[in-house]
């Protein structure tokens, strides 16, 4: 099964864009994924193509229009899911993006300006408002690149060891441990004993303890539910109240 993106944007000569190199991009020509830019402008109704107006109340900036977006996610409408790349969103999270990579794809609406006017999320109450993080961009975009890098390397074939995506950051709620290679000394520093020691073991104890404690020290708000999480009782079980 391909997966299939759609991105909904002002500007579709941004796509591929850097998702057309290297693994993705190799992933592209196999055909693994599809992508699609559809120019938002095409659904404007008036001679000069109009997708936005002033802000109602004031203010500066301009505002998407809704009847136009509207109409452009009509164009797309089917079962796959819809995010709208907006700093009003919740910031997304690997647990959501390993969900969508496993799904038929993606649809992208990319915001601009001063956003999206909020009756489209009234109308279409299943596009998801989405961030990458607590910045402000300049447009969906660069964000929408981001979220579809992160979904099309885990789509199966794309990467080529298994469990690249398995032993990795946010996968089990933690950052991921340090890495080294050769050479085995460099500029006086050496790679930990333990790696070189070839017990299994104790590797994957020692790359378990350092992810808990740089997720403790880096991340304290990761590290605070990966430590909820582990202390909640395995479900089924039983408590000597």
């Amino acid at each position: 099964m391909t997966f299939a993106a759609t991105v909904l944007t002002l500007y579709p000569e941004m796509f591929p864009g850097p998702l057309g190199v290297s693994l993705a991009g190799r992933a592209l020509e196999r055909g693994d994924w599809s992508c699609e830019a559809v120019q938002i402008r095409d659904f404007a109704t008036d001679k000069h193509r109009t997708v936005d107006d002033t802000p109602a109340g004031g203010g500066a900036g301009m505002v998407l229009k809704p009847d136009v977006l509207g109409c452009a996610l009509g164009s797309v409408a089917d079962e796959r899911p819809v995010l709208a790349m907006t700093p009003r969103g919740k910031p997304i999270a690997q647990d959501r993006i390993r969900e969508i990579a496993t799904g038929p794809g993606v649809t992208i609406l990319c915001g601009r300006f001063e956003g999206f006017d909020e009756r489209l999320f009234e109308a279409y109450p299943q596009v998801e408002e989405v961030s990458l993080a607590d910045i402000v961009l300049s447009g969906g975009e660069t964000a929408a690149i981001a979220i579809l890098d992160a979904c099309i390397r885990l789509v199966p074939g794309v990467m080529g060891a298994a469990l690249s995506g398995v032993e990795e950051s946010f996968e089990d709620g933690l950052l991921e441990y340090p890495q080294y290679t050769r050479p085995q000394d460099w500029e006086g520093r050496t790679i930990p004993e333990v790696l070189r020691s070839g017990d299994h073991a104790k590797i994957a104890a020692w790359r378990k303890a350092r992810a808990e404690e740089d997720t403790r020290l880096r991340r304290p708000d990761l590290w605070e539910r990966y430590s909820g999480a582990r202390d909640q009782p395995a479900s089924g079980a039983r408590r000597n109240d």
